[in-house]
């Protein structure tokens, strides 16, 4: 350079970028106090490295919630809506068992009567005093298997008549799987003296029929509530494939005499050409499900005499593999993403346009407007004129000292404004004050937007 005091230079150091300034010539001021006004410089700020960490961390945040949520969704169809679950199969009982065969490779179950459950599967039962295999293969107990869904068209009729004697304060029920389009006729005789008249109830599931018991006199917990005195029939159609609760309740403090008659027309699955068919004898009865070929399984009885309902439980065996795979290529998914995301931050720049000074702009290289090359930047060459660059470096240092107040730190107004922030690139205090700041508050006070670093621009 031509002289020493007049020198100037810009240090690129990206770990800790330093603007640099050399102190201004009086005389190199005068040269250029008529240059034209009011043009603005650009000065891009790289910000790879200070935007990018909480964008990566918002990433990787993501990326662990999706995983663990498909982990909590693996372990609901598992445990939740594929596990182990019981089912009641009555008098007649024709009922349809649906399993996904993405999903599910299996089914098989375990049996037991009027809730004293029996560990063995289908074709084990213990000997004694509830249920025998003799008795299960009498009343024709059957899983049958089919691709496609059977048609239910098989009416079947039954009967049956229960004389008894019902405790004060107390009820009596039965429990019969119905499919829609079943309808339930119900004759009776009631033999007491009371001042409270016999509920007869018909409930859809278990829930309604708890629900009746803790509050008897509300009709509205029910599907049929009714009250019956002497002699009468009730008639109620089935609209929905459930089970169904026929129950009589005496809230009297002394017992009542009642004659019941139910007649059943019920609607079953057509079994015909099934291509599984398992009894409940010598073996296990085990449904295997075809990978994406839809299995129904039909759980039938036999017409029941000497108990009310068996319950069943069935388990279903999960497919692993699919929830390995499916884990595997979720897994695999969201690094894709992660990475690709990443890779668009590392990327990404920000360009901020910076006046010279609010009172008085003076263009960065005479005569040379329409140069696009000779815009700045706070980490490469401002221009491809080192000398013109050198001018105007002493000009603007001489300004901002000449300034006065208006270069002053808004937080202190004593030291001038040696620094700006990042990534925003405002500048309005000086580097104390903006440390204190970036330690305590940690954004902008200008944008309030949360500051990565404090840069310093140092003059010489």
């Amino acid at each position: 350079m031509a002289e020493a005091s007049s020198s100037s230079s810009i240090i690129n150091n990206h770990s800790d970028s330093y603007v640099v300034v050399s102190s201004p010539a009086p005389a190199v001021q005068e040269n250029h106090q008529t240059q034209q006004q009011n043009i603005l410089y650009r000065v891009t700020i790289s910000l790879s490295d200070a935007a990018g960490f909480t964008d990566r961390d918002d990433a990787l945040s993501c990326l662990v919630i999706l995983l663990t949520f498909w982990f909590f969704v693996s372990m609901t169809l598992i445990l939740g809506v594929y596990g182990s679950n019981e089912v009641m199969v009555g008098p007649n009982t024709s009922r349809l068992i649906l399993a996904n065969s993405i999903f599910v490779q299996d089914i098989k179950a375990g049996i037991y009567l009027d809730g004293n459950k029996h560990t063995q599967s289908f074709s084990k039962f213990v000997e004694g005093d509830l249920v025998k295999e003799e008795e299960v293969t009498q009343n024709k107990l059957f899983v049958y298997g089919f691709h496609e869904l059977p048609p239910l068209n098989v009416p079947v009729f039954w009967s049956e008549r229960h004389n008894m004697s019902i405790s004060a304060n107390f009820h009596k029920d039965w429990v019969y799987y119905l499919n829609k389009g079943s309808v339930v006729n119900i004759s009776y005789a009631v033999n007491y003296e009371g001042s409270y008249p016999l509920h007869l109830i018909v409930a859809k599931g278990r829930q309604e029929l708890l629900r009746w018991v803790e509050n008897p006199s509300a009709p509205s917990n029910t599907l049929s509530w009714n009250i019956i005195v002497g002699n009468g029939t009730i008639s109620q159609k089935i609209e929905e494939s459930s089970e169904y609760f026929i129950a009589v309740g005496n809230l009297n403090n002394f017992q009542a005499d009642v004659q019941l008659e139910f007649k059943i027309n019920s609607i079953l699955y057509n079994t015909t050409g099934a291509y599984y068919i398992c009894p409940f004898k010598h073996r296990q009865c085990s449904l295997k499900l075809l990978m994406l070929k839809p299995v129904f399984a039909i759980l039938s009885t036999g017409l029941i005499k000497d108990y009310d309902a068996i319950y069943v439980t069935l388990s279903f065996g999960p497919r692993w593999f699919v929830y390995f795979i499916g884990s595997a290529c979720m897994t695999v998914l969201l690094l894709l993403i992660y990475k690709i995301l990443n890779k668009l931050l590392r990327n990404h720049q920000m360009r901020y346009e910076v006046p010279v000074n609010n009172e008085q702009r003076t263009p960065l290289l005479t005569n040379k407007d329409d140069d696009n090359s000779s815009l700045g930047s706070s980490y490469e060459s401002v221009s491809h004129d080192e000398e013109d660059i050198e001018e105007w470096l002493k000009m603007e240092a001489a300004k901002s000292l000449e300034s006065g107040s208006s270069n002053l730190c808004s937080i202190c107004c004593d030291a001038p404004r040696d620094c700006f922030f990042l990534p925003c690139g405002h500048s309005a205090t000086c580097y104390a004050c903006a440390e204190r700041i970036s330690d305590e508050a940690g954004t902008c006070p200008i944008c309030r937007r949360r500051m990565k670093k404090v840069r310093r621009i140092f003059t010489v």
